[in-house]
C-alpha cells in the first residue's frame, strides 16, 4: 500500500478543508464522505468519492482505511471509537472531547487496538515558530523555566459567527466557548511546551462581548508542581487582539509576538547572577537575538494529515497523539470549573465532578 484511503465524517468548514488537503497528498487518497446533511454532499462526484448521509452504513460500506472525524465536539468521541471497532486509523479533528470523563472512554479504548493510529488536529504543533520553542525547551537552553504568560486574544468572532450555526457557543451543542472551539491550540501548546499544572485558578465570562451562553472571556492563574507560574488570558471579543507568549527562564526571556521570536539570553543565569552580584539593582549581561523562523505555516492541517499517513505507511512517529488531547482538554475543564466553583481547582481532575 503506497496511498492511505481517507473518508471524512463532517464536511462542515474544516472537514470541506480536509478534503482539499488530501487531495494535494502523495501518500493519501480520499475515497469517502459523509454528512447528515446531502446538501453538504452536492458539490462531489458520486463517480469518484463514495458519498454517505448516515455513519453505520458509512462504517459497513466506506471503503476506507482511515478516518478524519469533523464533526461538532460531541460526536467526535463516540465516533473516534466507533471507527476504532471498525479497525479504522483516525484523526479526531479538536477539542478530542468536551468534558474529561468522555476523553478518558477514547484513551481507554485506544489501548485496545495498539496497532491502529489516532491522531488529533493540533495542526499549529507544526509552525516552525513552535517547533523552535519547543526545540529550545526541551535542549535546556533556556535553563529552568519560571514564568510563563500567553495572552491569546486574536481569536476574534462576531456575533453574525456564532449565529451561523445553531450548535455554536451553547452547552448543548459545542460544549463550551472560546476554551472549546478556538483555543484548544494555545491549551495543547501550553501543555507540549511546560507540562501539566498542579493548580488552576480562573475568571471567566460567559456572554460578555456577545448573545452567546458560553464563555468568551478567561483569565486564568496555573501553578506548576516545581514553582513555576503562568498566565493564560484569552477572548474572542477583542480587536485587534493579541498573540503574545513571554517565558521567562534562567538565561533569559523568550517572546514570540507577531511571528516574531525573539530571545534575551543572560550571560549568567539569573538565580546564580542575584545570588552573586555585589550590585543592587544591575542586570546580568546578554544578548538580542532574534531566532530565524520561517513564518507562517498554510500547510499545517496537510502536516498532519501527511504525517498521519506516514504512520500507517511507515511507521512514523505521530505529531499530534489524540491520547495527548486529555490534557489540553483538563486545563479548559479546569478553569470552567474553578469559575464554577468560585475557588481555584487541583489537577488531575475528577472526571465526575
Amino acid at each position: 500500500m503506497d496511498q492511505v484511503k481517507i473518508g471524512i465524517i463532517g464536511v462542515g468548514n474544516m472537514g470541506s478543508a480536509h478534503v482539499v488537503s488530501i487531495g494535494q497528498l502523495a501518500n493519501a487518497k480520499l475515497t469517502a464522505l459523509c454528512d447528515i446533511n446531502p446538501e453538504k454532499l452536492k458539490r462531489y462526484d458520486p463517480e469518484k468519492i463514495q458519498l454517505f448521509t448516515d455513519t453505520k452504513t458509512f462504517f459497513k460500506k466506506a471503503d476506507v482505511d482511515a478516518v478524519i472525524v469533523a464533526t461538532p465536539h460531541y460526536f467526535h468521541v463516540p465516533l473516534a471509537i466507533e471507527a476504532l471497532k471498525n479497525k479504522k486509523h483516525v484523526i479526531t479533528e479538536k477539542p478530542i472531547s468536551v468534558h474529561k470523563a468522555l476523553a478518558e472512554e477514547l484513551v481507554k479504548a485506544a489501548k485496545k487496538y495498539p496497532k491502529l493510529k489516532l491522531a488529533a488536529m493540533f495542526n499549529q504543533r507544526t509552525l516552525p515558530a513552535h517547533k523552535k520553542i519547543k526545540e529550545l525547551i526541551d535542549s535546556g537552553e533556556l535553563g529552568e523555566i519560571r514564568r510563563v504568560n500567553w495572552i491569546i486574544t486574536d481569536w476574534f468572532r462576531s456575533q453574525a459567527y456564532y449565529d451561523s450555526g445553531d450548535w455554536r457557543a451553547s452547552w448543548r451543542g459545542e460544549g463550551g466557548g472560546v476554551l472549546l472551539n478556538q483555543c484548544p491550540h494555545q491549551l495543547d501548546l501550553m501543555q507540549w511546551f511546560f507540562g501539566m499544572p498542579e493548580k488552576v485558578t480562573a475568571r471567566v465570562f460567559f456572554g460578555k462581548y456577545h448573545d452567546i451562553e458560553v464563555e468568551d472571556e478567561v483569565s486564568a492563574i496555573l501553578e506548576y508542581p516545581d514553582g513555576r507560574t503562568g498566565m493564560f488570558v484569552t477572548s474572542t471579543g477583542e480587536a485587534p487582539g493579541t498573540n503574545r507568549l513571554e517565558i521567562a527562564a534562567e538565561r533569559g526571556r523568550l517572546v514570540l509576538e507577531n511571528g516574531r521570536l525573539s530571545f534575551i539570553r543572560n550571560e549568567i543565569p539569573m538565580s546564580e547572577f542575584c545570588r552573586t552580584t555585589k550590585s543592587t539593582m544591575s542586570l546580568p549581561d546578554r544578548w538580542n537575538i532574534d531566532i530565524p523562523v520561517n513564518g507562517a505555516n498554510p500547510t499545517m492541517h496537510r502536516d498532519i494529515i501527511e504525517n498521519f499517513a506516514d504512520a500507517i505507511l511507515h511507521g512514523a512517529p505521530l505529531y499530534a497523539p489524540a491520547t495527548e488531547g486529555i490534557n489540553s482538554l483538563e486545563l479548559g475543564n479546569a478553569m470552567l470549573l474553578s469559575q464554577l466553583k468560585g475557588a481555584p481547582v487541583s489537577l488531575p481532575l475528577n472526571a465526575g465532578e
